[in-house]
């Protein structure tokens, strides 16, 4: 367990990520607190590598929920291996002869445990990492689903009973905040929001991250995504934008930035068609000027 929150910085950082004191000290409590760490901010700044970093720093498994409209509690906590239940009764009747008691066949034997049931199987010997990720991609009912394990560490199954994690699970909720989440689900967590990073500390994640990189080419990329992200732009492009195209660029052996190479990789930093065609030509050479 980690002492401080500067042994948490240190740890980071030992496994390539930069934080700040405010996402160090909310792992730091998560942590010491047992409760989830609930990570809000715009797409592509970092909030799904924690829970990544997290699992290899503690060298535990990394159990990974992605979130998207209409999931439920068959493919987040657990459903019963239907065909399997069926085979042992027919095998039952078979070597019976006669139709043989069904209760003990809804016994965790034939459950089939999904990321949430998972994360709380008493079968692991540390506590493993659970993310459940982009949470407002899901309906607003599914939160109902995860309020009991983010008190108690548990999940009731009606047929079996109450199952408790002997390994509380270091769990990481992500969302790009396309929609609130309830009050009820933060309360249980210790939420930070992530900013965008400031010119020197992407600046420090991308030498870092892409060292092969000439280092004015690096403070070009950074300063033009940095200036980029002040336009009106429909998506802003996030810190694994900035890294994509430093990777794009030494592929192309870029020494320098120009009008012509930005024109031809924005594809990379934008997403929408509409953002490129209003950034290509004029206003990339603009922006260009300004760095």
């Amino acid at each position: 367990m980690l002492d401080s929150v500067e042994a948490t910085t240190r740890l980071l950082a030992a496994h390539d990520y930069i934080t700040d004191v405010g996402l160090s000290t909310s792992i730091f409590l998560a942590l010491r607190m047992n409760k989830a760490l609930f990570l809000e901010g715009e797409p592509g700044v970092g909030k799904t590598e924690v829970a990544k970093v997290l699992s290899r720093a503690f060298n535990t498994p990394l159990i990974r929920l992605q979130c998207y409209e209409g999931l439920d509690i068959n493919q987040a906590v657990y459903e019963w291996n239907y065909p399997r239940q069926l085979l042992e009764i027919q095998a039952r009747q078979h070597q019976n002869g006669q139709s043989s008691d069904t209760a003990d066949i809804f016994t965790e034997r034939f459950l089939l445990k999904r990321p949430l049931l998972q994360a709380i199987d008493q079968s692991h010997n540390q506590a493993p990492v659970l993310l459940i990720d982009e949470l407002d991609r899901a309906d607003e009912e599914f939160e109902s689903f995860l309020l009991e394990l983010l008190s108690d560490f548990q999940i009731t199954i009606p047929e079996i009973g109450t199952l408790r994690a002997e390994h509380k699970p270091i769990i990481v909720i992500t969302s790009n905040r396309t929609r609130e989440i309830h009050d009820a689900l933060k309360r249980r967590c210790v939420y930070t929001w992530i900013e965008y990073p400031s010119r020197a500390k992407e600046l420090e994640i991308v030498h870092l991250k892409r060292p092969q990189l000439p280092a004015q080419l690096a403070q070009q990329v950074v300063d033009f995504v940095q200036r980029l992200r002040q336009e009106e732009l429909y998506k802003r492009p996030g810190v694994a934008e900035t890294l994509d195209w430093a990777e794009a660029l030494s592929h192309l052996q870029t020494q320098v930035l120009d009008t012509a190479v930005i024109n031809a990789t924005l594809g990379i930093i934008l997403k929408y068609q509409d953002d490129v065609d209003k950034i290509r030509g004029t206003t990339a050479a603009a922006l260009l000027a300004d760095v």
